[in-house]
């Protein structure tokens, strides 16, 4: 298996080319900028996009979904819940003075439970809103994808709307912190992780934050 991170556009997002490398088919996790330099890797590598993963539809994990759905034929996926965002993507970036983002809508909507295959690469969706009412990590053996939900010594922001703080930590508890200690956390932004790690060192995770 082939792992690629690539660090786009202005807020430094989390990019994650995953593939199979035998049969070269591949998913793209949160493409969220500069769609010229991930294509190049996916031609470089002669890989095969079956999925673009949208974690959930903030403009800056959405921004060359449009791009890379156009370069690739690949399906878009997304969790229900965040549709109508990904729809007024344009509203979001500019009102963080960005200029305006565009994606086309999901072509399928992903579930909890739902596996996403790609050659012998096999995610598993976990529903982790809070952040966004439809935010979703990705399981693979041994590592998790965790969008804005988890981050390295911190958690994603629940003041935006359709954000809610105890959504989020009880979505961390049920759905991360369950997950062995030795898995590695991949996040939206920032530096990777553990699981375990997090469970001993996350301020926002422990029993003086009021997470039980």
């Amino acid at each position: 298996m082939l792992l690629i991170r690539l660090v786009v556009g202005p807020l430094q997002v989390n990019c994650f080319i995953l593939a199979d490398e035998k049969t070269k088919e591949a998913v793209v996790i949160d493409p969220g900028d500069d769609a010229g330099d991930i294509l190049k890797v996916i031609n470089e590598k002669g890989l095969k996009i079956k999925y673009i993963l949208n974690t959930h539809a903030h403009f800056d994990h959405v921004g060359a979904n449009k791009a890379i759905k156009d370069a690739t034929g690949a399906e878009l996926l997304l969790h229900e819940a965040d549709a109508a965002a990904l729809a007024k993507v344009s509203h979001q970036s500019r009102s963080f003075g960005m200029p305006p983002v565009s994606s086309p809508p999901a072509d399928r909507y992903v579930k909890p439970g739902d596996l996403i295959t790609a050659g012998e690469v096999s995610l598993k969706v976990l529903h982790t809103p809070g952040h966004t009412p439809g935010g979703i990590s990705l399981l693979e053996q041994g590592m998790v994808f965790t969008g804005d939900a988890l981050f390295a010594g911190s958690i994603g922001r629940t003041d935006f709307p359709g954000g809610d703080l105890t959504t989020l930590l009880r979505s961390i508890k049920t759905n991360l912190m369950t997950l062995p200690d030795d898995t590695k956390v991949f996040s939206g932004h920032g530096p990777a992780s553990t699981i375990g790690d997090e469970r001993r060192d996350n301020p926002f995770l422990n029993k003086e934050s009021g997470f039980e």
